[in-house]
C-alpha cells in the first residue's frame, strides 16, 4: 500500500474511534491501563516499552489491552487527550468564578503546574515521550493544545480589553510565552534532584510575565510630570524652602529686592 494512502487510512482510521468514553467498570479498566502505561512510558520510555509491559503493570493479558487500544501510539495519545482534556474542564471551571483578569491568569498557572506537580510519571510523559516524535507533537498541537492555548489567550484578550494588561502585543504570542515558560519550569522540577512543590513556581511566573505586560499608569506619569518642583541648570529638581516673609522660593535663589532698599 502507498505510503500516503497509508497514512491517509491510519488517520481516517483515529478519526473513526469513538469519542465516548467506557462508563461503569470497561471505564475503570480502560483507566488502569492508561495509568498502567503512563508508568511504563516514564520509566522505560515509549520506543522501549511494549504492549506486554503495560499489560503487566495494569495486571491485564496483553489482548485485554487490544481491546481498549488499537496499539502503543494509540496509548500516548489517548494519555495526551485525557489529561488536556482534565486541564481545558479544570481551567474553564477555575475561571468561571474569578473575574479580574490578574488573578485568572495565575489560576491557570496553578493548576498546570500542580497537575504535573502530583504525577511525576505523567510528567516525564508529557516533558519527554511526547516530544520524541515529530508526528505526535504535530497531531496534538493542532488539537486539544490549542484548545487549551486558547483559554490562556482569552484570559490576555480580556485584560488587555480591560485596560490592565498592554494592546501593543499579540494575546497568541502572550499566551505561548506564558505556556513557554511554565512548560520550561515543569522541565526544570522534572529533571531536578531536589524535591518542592512546583506549584509554587506559578505565581512568580505570572509576576515576571505581568510585570512587563502591565499596562503603563499613566495617572502616575501625569502626576510626576505636573509636580511642583523646579529643576536647576544641572537638571536636578530642587523643592522650594519657605523664607521668613513666608513666601517660598527655590533653594539657591536669592529674595527679590524691594524698590525702596
Amino acid at each position: 500500500m502507498p505510503a500516503a494512502l497509508s497514512s491517509a487510512t491510519a488517520r481516517a482510521d483515529d478519526d473513526a474511534r469513538p469519542s465516548l468514553r467506557p462508563s461503569g467498570a470497561r471505564a475503570d479498566r480502560h483507566d488502569a491501563i492508561l495509568r498502567a502505561a503512563t508508568r511504563v512510558f516514564a520509566r522505560h520510555g515509549f520506543f522501549n516499552a511494549q504492549v506486554a509491559d503495560v499489560a503487566r503493570e495494569a495486571g491485564v493479558a496483553a489482548g485485554t489491552v487490544y481491546l481498549y487500544f488499537k496499539g502503543k501510539d494509540d496509548l500516548l495519545a489517548s494519555i495526551f487527550e485525557r489529561t488536556m482534556r482534565t486541564a481545558i474542564d479544570e481551567g474553564r471551571a477555575a475561571l468561571a468564578g474569578i473575574t479580574d483578569p490578574l488573578p485568572r491568569l495565575t489560576a491557570i498557572a496553578r493548576l498546570h503546574l500542580d497537575r504535573l506537580g502530583r504525577d511525576r510519571d505523567l510528567a516525564v510523559v508529557f516533558q519527554v515521550e511526547l516530544r520524541q516524535s515529530t508526528k505526535h507533537m504535530e497531531r496534538f498541537s493542532s488539537t486539544l493544545l490549542r484548545e487549551y492555548l486558547g483559554i490562556i489567550r482569552g484570559v490576555i484578550a480580556d485584560g488587555q480589553a480591560a485596560g490592565v494588561f498592554r494592546q501593543d502585543v499579540k494575546a497568541t504570542t502572550v499566551a505561548k510565552v506564558l505556556f513557554g515558560a511554565l512548560d520550561e519550569m515543569a522541565t526544570n522540577w522534572m529533571l531536578s534532584r531536589r524535591r518542592y512543590a512546583l506549584a509554587a513556581d506559578a505565581d512568580i511566573v505570572v509576576d515576571l510575565l505581568v510585570g512587563g505586560l502591565r499596562a503603563p499608569d499613566t495617572t502616575a506619569t501625569t502626576r510626576r510630570q505636573t509636580a511642583p518642583n523646579e529643576e536647576d541648570r544641572t537638571g536636578r529638581q530642587t523643592p522650594r524652602r519657605r523664607s521668613k516673609s513666608g513666601q517660598d522660593r527655590s533653594a539657591g535663589s536669592r529674595p527679590r529686592r524691594s524698590p525702596s532698599s
